[in-house]
């Protein structure tokens, strides 16, 4: 004779059975991702045209890139990938070196991370002369 299934086991298949396929409908936690140097427009302000390089260094940090082909340019390269999305936000921001000094500045202005829907735009920032 085969034991009957009781009702309380029943349940019991029932809700395994459902808290099994629950997994599928909810996608798992995923940090936000930051990689690279994060310049913002405070340290940018703060660059003045004819700056050494261990005054840029010391404003903006060790370059992310600093090529050896290209000794007189620095980049500042900051990537930001949230989470719950697939969209990565990116931003450059090139320093070119004329005799160890400081000439001009490029690179994107929008911040990443900030607005949601922000692209970013290359331009070219203008860098107020040193005082002498």
């Amino acid at each position: 004779m085969r034991p009957a299934l009781s009702l309380p086991s029943i349940f019991a298949a029932i809700a395994a059975a459902l808290a099994l396929t629950a997994c599928s409908f909810f996608a798992p936690y995923r940090i936000d991702i930051r990689q690279g140097n994060y310049v913002d427009d405070v340290m940018l302000a703060q660059l003045e045209t004819g700056m050494t390089r261990e005054q840029v260094r010391f404003v903006l940090g060790t370059p992310l890139v600093a090529d050896v082909f290209h000794s007189e340019r620095w980049d500042y390269v900051y990537r930001f990938k949230r989470g719950s999305s697939r969209k990565v936000e990116q931003r450059t921001i090139s320093v070119f070196f004329v005799d160890d000094k400081m000439d001009r500045l490029e690179g994107d202005t929008d911040l990443p991370g900030g607005k949601e829907a922000v692209e970013s735009r290359a331009r070219i920032v203008e860098v107020p002369k040193t005082k002498k």
